[in-house]
């Protein structure tokens, strides 16, 4: 048997991949692979491993299972490539853009807690080198004549 004509149980395409076997039902579910039988047996060939790799390196780098998705079709379609590379550079470009404005988030995000520490810091340095106040001890209220009357017949 050829190398391309390779075919994997789940056990051995999981193993390989690091995933479980629930995960590549997972994925067989949402139509993103589709092994083969071989009685009761899932068969897993070269295709759906490469489709594997493909689909775990996109969900790595934070694309939708959709957008995963329409990368397979694409890749299915043109034999060239062309279309799928079109797709991907602009994908690609879109999640950079989005990871750079969520970069900027966290560090403006970042610098506030910052500034909120440093504050909480000072407030607490200046507590404990500030005189200690007495504290006042209030006296115990008087228990109203109604509760009085009440405790006595008791």
């Amino acid at each position: 048997m050829a190398p391309h004509d390779t075919l994997y149980t789940v056990t051995q395409l999981g193993s390989e991949l690091g995933i479980t076997a629930r995960t590549l039902r997972f994925y067989e579910d949402k139509g993103l692979i589709t092994p083969r039988r071989a009685g009761n047996t899932r068969v897993y060939t070269q295709r759906d491993r490469a489709r594997m790799i493909l689909i775990l390196r996109g969900k790595q780098l934070g694309f939708s299972l959709r957008e995963i998705g329409e990368y397979l079709e694409l890749y299915d379609m043109d034999p060239t490539h062309g279309k799928q590379t079109k797709a991907l550079l602009k994908a690609v470009q879109s999640r950079i853009a989005q990871l750079e404005a969520q970069r900027v988030a966290l560090d403006e995000t970042l610098a506030e807690l910052r500034n909120v520490e440093l504050q909480a810091e000072a407030a607490l340095r200046a507590l404990e080198t500030a005189p200690q106040l007495p504290v006042v001890k209030k006296a115990a209220a008087k228990p109203s004549r109604a509760g009085n009357a009440a405790r006595m017949t008791k």
